[in-house]
Parts: C-alpha cells; sequence; structure tokens
C-alpha cells in the first residue's frame, strides 16, 4: 500500500515538473505572454523574460549581453535586473504610445484640411451661383417630370436664399 502512495507522490511531482517549464516573454505589443513553448524567433532575445530551469532572465553585463542561462542562477542582482528591465518596456510602451497619438494627431488634421477644401470649393460655388442669380439673366432648370423650365422671381429668390446660407455657413475665415 505504501508503494502505490509513493508512486502516486511520485507522479504528482512529475506531473508539477512541467508547470514550472513556463516561458515569459514581452510580445510585439508590449504585453507579457505566458507559455509552455519557446516564443516565435522574431522576439528578441531581450524581451524573454524566463524560461525553463530559470526563475528571473539574467540581467544584461555592460557590453550589452546576456549571461548564458547554463552558468546563471537566480540571484539578487539578476531580481534587480528584472525591474530595470520592466523599465525599458514601459519605455518601449510609452514610445509607442506617443507614436499612435502623433499618427492620429496626422489622421485629425489630414482630416480638417479635407473638410477646409471641401468648405472652401462649396463657398466659391455658392458665390459663383448667388453672382449669376443676382444678374438677372433668364435661368432654367429641370423639373421633377423632366421639362425645362424658367426660373420665376419665387423660385429665384428662393435659390439666392439657399445660396446665401451656404455663404453664409462654409465662406467663413
Amino acid at each position: 500500500m505504501k508503494l502505490h502512495q509513493l508512486g502516486l507522490v511520485a507522479l504528482a511531482l512529475a506531473w508539477s515538473a512541467g508547470a514550472a517549464a513556463q516561458w515569459q516573454w514581452v510580445d510585439k505589443e508590449g504585453r507579457k505572454v505566458f507559455s509552455d513553448r519557446p516564443p516565435p524567433l522574431e522576439i528578441p532575445e531581450k524581451d524573454i523574460l524566463r524560461q525553463p530551469h530559470q526563475l528571473v532572465r539574467p540581467a544584461a553585463t555592460a557590453t550589452g549581453d546576456a549571461e548564458s542561462p547554463a552558468n546563471s542562477r537566480p540571484a539578487p542582482a539578476a531580481k534587480a535586473g528584472a525591474g530595470s528591465a520592466s523599465k525599458g518596456v514601459d519605455k518601449e510602451l510609452e514610445e509607442r504610445k506617443a507614436k499612435a497619438e502623433a499618427e492620429q494627431a496626422a489622421k485629425e488634421k489630414a482630416e480638417e484640411k479635407k473638410v477646409a477644401a471641401a468648405r472652401a470649393d462649396n463657398c466659391s460655388r455658392a458665390k459663383r451661383a448667388k453672382a449669376t442669380l443676382d444678374s438677372g439673366q433668364l435661368m432654367k432648370h429641370t423639373n421633377d417630370k423632366g421639362e425645362q423650365v424658367f426660373l420665376d422671381d419665387a423660385a429665384r429668390a428662393a435659390e439666392r436664399k439657399r445660396a446665401q446660407a451656404i455663404i453664409d455657413s462654409d465662406c467663413k475665415p
């Protein structure tokens, strides 16, 4: 009976060893990823925070190279290095955020330019139409039946009023 219990304990320990074999890295969007598989090849070494059989990624040496995982064990100095790595991630995240905000501002500015150009075009068309209506020359338009009819005084006044409303709304400096 004790041999059976000992076997179950050994099995449980072997099973839990797989949970310790976890990878942790920061992906391209700045999010931490946890997996039992190694990160994709496009993830740089500096973004891998933890790998199996190593609790904390070693801090970079003065030359910028990371120590090999084989001869490093977690130490207090390595834990301090992890804090600076998270500051690097925060800095990258802030840079990405600033870049996204700059792109958004550029999009908004381009949209404002587009709207301003449309308003200027509407303004010039309305001014030309009002000048034509004020000239007093005969004008005709197509009615609902598809027939061409001349504008009478009431229709001319309505068109003049519509053109003036467009001028008032779109010709502001």
